[in-house]
């Protein structure tokens, strides 16, 4: 019979693509790409005005004050242009996901499946960051990112010289390069748990309150949620700034 059951830790399957399984986390990943590739076009194909208004002045202002925000943080601002549009659109990226997974349907328009003699609903779509795979996808590419952006600004022996220290000169400096080096697998944890530890908890506190308390009450927390989904959209850019600030400073 079918049952009241929390969202899996793992994504389910939708369809397959040959030996290739399509998850329900990937769909809402190519939705999320699909809404910022037409935002992409649609400012392409408008002809700015000196003045703007509507959706002009609404995406000078995002913007704008994305930039405002972090020109101080990286304090140089030739630095903050370069970094700015991988960390805006891991940003936008987030924050469209995270907010995607609150509309309805997402995690309750399914199909019905048996498992251990039960008929358990897997839904088309759940949020992307509720599949762990996906939040370390991010932090493979902030912390990459961190890595060329290192290398390409301070060079091989710059960059390097952190990490690879001749131990018979330095031993402490030696030591304190390891632990650099490991930090820098270390943040592909953190940012991925981070993430997927708060979108997971969202998905299953929405789907228990909304299972026993249905309609009005879970309205409050829907709020919680979205204002959950700007701070970890937010946080995961911030850091990913941070971290591009660190990895381009010279060591001395």
């Amino acid at each position: 019979m079918a049952q009241f059951a929390p969202p899996t830790l793992a994504s389910e399957p939708v369809f397959e693509i040959g030996s290739f399984a399509v998850r329900n986390t990937h769909l809402t990943s190519i939705l999320t790409l699909l809404v910022l590739l037409s935002i992409a076009l649609v400012l392409r194909s408008k002809k700015y005005q000196l003045v703007p208004g509507g959706f002009q002045n609404l995406m000078e202002v995002l913007i704008g004050g994305l930039f405002d925000f972090f020109s101080p943080i990286v304090g140089d601002d030739e630095k903050t242009k370069r970094f700015f549009p991988l960390v805006t659109t891991i940003f936008l990226y987030v924050i469209i996901s995270n907010w995607m997974g609150l509309l309805p349907g997402f995690g309750s328009i399914g199909f019905w499946t048996v498992e251990e003699g039960n008929q358990v609903l897997v839904p088309i779509f759940r949020s992307t960051f509720a599949d762990v795979n996906m939040t370390f996808a991010l932090a493979l590419i902030s912390v990459t990112a961190c890595q060329v952006f290192g290398f390409s600004m301070l060079g091989l022996k710059g960059y390097g010289g952190k990490f690879f220290i001749n131990p018979l000169k330095n031993p402490i400096g030696c030591f304190v390069g390891l632990l650099e080096l490991m930090s820098e697998f270390s943040k592909m944890i953190s940012f991925s748990f981070r993430l997927f530890g708060n979108v997971f908890a969202g998905e299953v506190l929405l789907l228990v309150i909304s299972f026993l308390v249905p309609y009005i009450a879970p309205l409050p927390f829907y709020g919680l949620e979205i204002f959950v989904g700007f701070i970890q959209a937010l946080v995961f850019g911030f850091l990913t700034l941070v971290f591009l600030k660190i990895a381009t400073t010279s060591h001395h």
